[in-house]
């Protein structure tokens, strides 16, 4: 209980101590995918022992990708891939901070394989200077971090929650409420429409869409299976389901 609590408030450190050093200039697209260029700057851990050492930056580089945004809620979003369980963790808390809101996360796909690391013998604010002008003309979403060494995936995850926040704020409110998967409360909150199991409507209609395909030979069923235990509401659904394979 101790190392939790003490981790617990490292990690609230960390969130404080997060600063965003270059923002994007959009935001997350309501129409296709979006990829998000990240780095994150740290001064290596190991200059906390050797003080006389330095300056020292670590960078770390990589990309998330968006798909075509729906309607999620944290439960179906925490079982994205590619995060640790601690920055799962602060998802949560962030998460309870916008409990309906959190709602409206969009699928994320991590994409492990682009991340790279690397320490150059140059400041935080040097580094900062050196890749602004390295992508000042990159056609992309690219954010500049700087964040704790051995935390930098929680600086990382407190801009992923601001930036989906304001995206949906921003865009993908509107288009939601059109479509009846959000109402907006008088005094501008966004309340998750749901059915009477609980689940949302947008997710609903995803589930419906899957089972067409799945009929037409289209999709393999088990994403279909895979997107009714992530919802949680395969017993509801098995006798549909199971009637896919029956023959006659």
């Amino acid at each position: 209980m101790a190392e939790e609590n003490r981790e617990q408030k490292e990690i609230e450190q960390v969130l404080e101590e997060t600063e965003i050093l270059k923002s994007p200039d959009g935001l997350i697209a309501t129409t296709r995918k979006t990829t998000l260029h990240y780095y994150v700057l740290a001064e290596p851990y190991y200059l906390e022992v050797f003080t006389d050492e330095g300056p020292e930056t670590k960078i770390r580089e990589g990309t998330i990708t968006w798909e075509k945004p729906k309607l999620l809620t944290p439960e179906y979003m925490l079982k994205m891939e590619g995060f640790s369980d601690r920055s799962k963790n602060v998802l949560k808390k962030l998460a309870r901070q916008h409990p309906d809101l959190a709602g409206l996360l969009y699928k994320m796909k991590y994409k492990k394989g682009v991340e790279e690391t690397e320490t150059v013998s140059r400041s935080i604010e040097e580094t900062m200077e050196y890749l602004k002008d390295e992508i000042e003309d990159e056609d992309q979403l690219t954010v500049i971090i700087k964040g704790v060494d051995e935390y930098w995936d929680v600086s990382l995850m407190k801009f992923i929650q601001e930036l989906v926040l304001k995206s949906a704020f921003s865009s993908q409110l509107t288009d939601l409420a059109d479509k009846g998967y959000v109402r907006i409360d008088e005094d501008g909150t966004p309340a998750v429409t749901r059915n009477f199991e609980g689940l949302p409507l947008a997710a609903r209609e995803e589930i419906e869409r899957m089972f067409a395909e799945v009929r037409k030979g289209d999709l393999d069923p088990s994403r279909l299976k895979n997107e009714l235990d992530r919802w949680g509401v395969y017993a509801s659904y098995e006798d549909r389901f199971l009637n896919l394979f029956r023959k006659g």
